[in-house]
């Protein structure tokens, strides 16, 4: 018997995804066994596949098995190379083709309302991701995907990143707890990623770790567009240091919190009234705020409860956060719309906006409304806020723009 190596799911429940299983042999070639429920269409493409990818990695004679549930061949790519992995020390690895640059181009300042998480072994969930319109999708390398499987989750996620559209969604990855989330950023960095997220991050040096090797690997791979950082803060550690942890680096952009791992590390249970997390949620505003990035929110985890979200959404907005996490698409249009600015911020963001374009146009040096006065960063705000006030529907394409 020689090496053997196994990836994917095999399950009557399971979708786009397939089983595969590699048994390297002395002599008799390569011998494959495909059970697929679309043989008659598919079966020439999927062994062509196989026999080509074998062959990229040097394997002359073997035994495979291959169940097939409708696995993209991106997919089917993924499980043949983790399965050869497990049989081979090998560093090479069989790319799909990667994506136009145009479909994953992300900016510093954007709306993160919503990032949706999928676990990063199941690519059922990331196929069609997109066209839920979260503002993000996160492939999760960490809590998400079982110890034994973390290995064969990498190569499926970096396959993912490279082939699927995600319709303008940010391109986001949980990499696992540092040290060991270093690792995975090889498999992430050269392949499309915009933010990768760092879990139960306790202090700056993780950051600068995680800083360190992106640079490395950008230069490596000779990568361009910028890898921005949104550290998760889960931990009572975490949170007294949140402000050292958002200002550690120029690359993040969010400062988030998970309140699941924290009300654990505390000793206590999350409620949805929010009293043993009220502490921590303010210190991670406080401190994003401080920063000068993004203060994100922990996700609800009760899908079925929408009332109760669209409470603990008012509660997260009135607290200074801009968006949360959620765990299913149904959660994204109501975090949506509750995030969105209500009639009283509109009309002072256009009284802001107003005073400032006045002042611009009379030549004055100061800005101020009523007893206040108006600085670049307030109009900034301003702007943003009419900015989110289109995109939720609540104001016109048409009103008067300024560029402050």
């Amino acid at each position: 018997m020689g090496k053997t190596g196994t990836a994917g799911n095999k399950d009557k429940r399971v979708r786009s995804d397939c089983f595969v299983e590699i048994e390297l042999t002395e002599m008799g070639g390569i011998e494959i066994d495909l059970k697929s429920k679309v043989i008659k269409l598919y079966r020439e493409a999927i062994l062509d596949l196989c026999m080509e990818e074998l062959r990229f990695f040097g394997i002359e004679n073997a035994k495979v098995i291959i169940e097939d549930h409708g696995a993209l061949p991106f997919i089917l790519e993924a499980r043949i190379e983790a399965a050869v992995k497990m049989c081979l020390d090998t560093d090479r690895e069989f790319l799909p083709e990667m994506i136009p640059e145009n479909l994953y181009h992300t900016e510093k300042e954007r709306f993160r309302r919503s990032r949706l998480y999928l676990p990063g072994n199941t690519p059922s969930y990331m196929i069609n991701a997109g066209i839920h319109k979260p503002d993000g999708i996160i492939l999760d390398l960490e809590d998400a995907v079982a110890p034994s499987k973390k290995g064969e989750a990498k190569i499926l996620v970096r396959n993912a990143l490279r082939h699927i559209n995600f319709y303008g969604a940010e391109r986001m990855v949980r990499i696992n707890q540092i040290p060991m989330g270093l690792d995975d950023l090889d498999y992430v960095i050269p392949h499309n990623v915009n933010v990768v997220l760092i879990p139960k991050c306790e202090s700056a040096e993780q950051i600068l770790e995680v800083d360190e090797q992106i640079l490395r690997i950008s230069r490596e791979n000779d990568v361009h567009n910028p890898v921005y950082l949104m550290p998760i803060i889960e931990s009572a550690l975490g949170v007294v240091k949140a402000f050292e942890i958002a200002s550690s680096s120029e690359n993040i952009v969010s400062l988030a919190i998970g309140l699941e791992d924290y009300t654990a590390d505390v000793g206590t249970q999350r409620t949805i009234e929010g009293r043993e997390s009220f502490f921590a949620r303010s210190q991670v505003v406080n401190a994003a705020r401080a920063a000068g990035v993004q203060p994100i929110d922990s996700v609800f985890s009760d899908v079925a409860d929408t009332e109760a979200l669209k409470k603990t959404i008012i509660e997260s907005k009135s607290l200074g956060f801009e968006g949360m996490g959620c765990i299913h698409p149904r959660q994204i249009n109501i975090i949506h719309k509750y995030y969105a600015p209500n009639e009283a911020e509109i009309e002072k963001a256009k009284m802001i906006i107003e005073a400032f374009y006045e002042a611009e146009q009379k030549g004055m040096g100061v800005v101020s409304l009523g007893s206040k006065m108006i600085d670049p960063p307030v109009v900034k705000r301003a702007l943003r806020t009419m900015e989110y006030a289109v995109k939720a529907g609540k104001c016109p394409k048409d009103w008067r723009k300024v560029d402050a």
